[in-house]
């Protein structure tokens, strides 16, 4: 586990499980070795914090490309604390320069790294859950890893989109870890990564309760 990342668990993750007190079920679900894709519901900036802090080990995160690159002292700190944290570079201009990430992320999981992805591709707009992306089971395949499906509740009450920090409630939040989706195997074809997908989503479904929308979420407004 990178340094940073464990003086964070101490410090922000303690923090968080002692001053929120969120519920955690389906811990027994997170292997204790080996790598893995825990794919969730994405309806706050707090699902971040609250899975790391729930997660006992090492969960590498995506980060925007942004954070990489910033230029003067903020930018210099922001790199740092990216790569301290073990954040995986995504590039915001899509197509063959994203797939950077897909190559950063398949050997940290097949050395036995954890990475979160939210299939959705964005937050939902309306507690919805949206139909996912083909990249979650993509990259499970390729990397030969299991899929954990994660169900997150009361994130967007404690952190609404457009505050900056969690509003201090006890007991509001919830993470559910449901049992791993073996993908070796698995055909890598485009029927069957959506087959895959959409059975990742159904998982998360029974976790959160949510209406399920069988279309793409739309992209947030900048």
């Amino acid at each position: 586990m990178p340094l940073l990342y464990s003086i964070g668990k101490l410090t922000v993750g303690n923090a968080l499980m002692v001053g929120w007190k969120p519920r955690v079920e389906g811990l027994e679900h997170v292997p204790r070795t080996g790598g893995a894709i825990f794919a969730g519901n994405h309806l706050s900036v707090a699902d971040e914090l609250f899975l790391g802090a729930s997660v006992p080990r090492h969960l590498a995160f995506w980060a925007k490309s942004d954070y990489f690159v910033g230029d003067g002292v903020k930018g210099f700190l922001s790199r740092k604390l990216m790569e301290g944290l073990g954040a995986i570079r995504v590039e915001r201009a899509g197509g063959r320069a994203a797939l950077t990430a897909f190559d950063a992320a398949i050997p940290a999981l097949k050395a036995g790294d954890l990475v979160a992805v939210y299939p959705e591709g964005t937050r939902s707009p309306d507690g919805r859950l949206y139909r996912g992306r083909t990249g979650v089971a993509r990259l499970a395949v390729a990397a030969g890893v299991p899929i954990i499906p994660v169900g997150m509740l009361g994130t967007e009450v404690v952190q609404p989109i457009g505050r900056l920090y969690p509003k201090l409630m006890r007991g509001v939040v919830t993470v559910k870890f449901g049992k791993p989706i073996e993908t070796v195997g698995r055909a890598d074809d485009r029927t069957s990564l959506r087959e895959l997908t959409d059975q990742v989503m159904g998982e998360i479904q029974k976790l959160t309760g949510q209406e399920y929308v069988p279309r793409y979420a739309p992209k947030r407004e900048q």
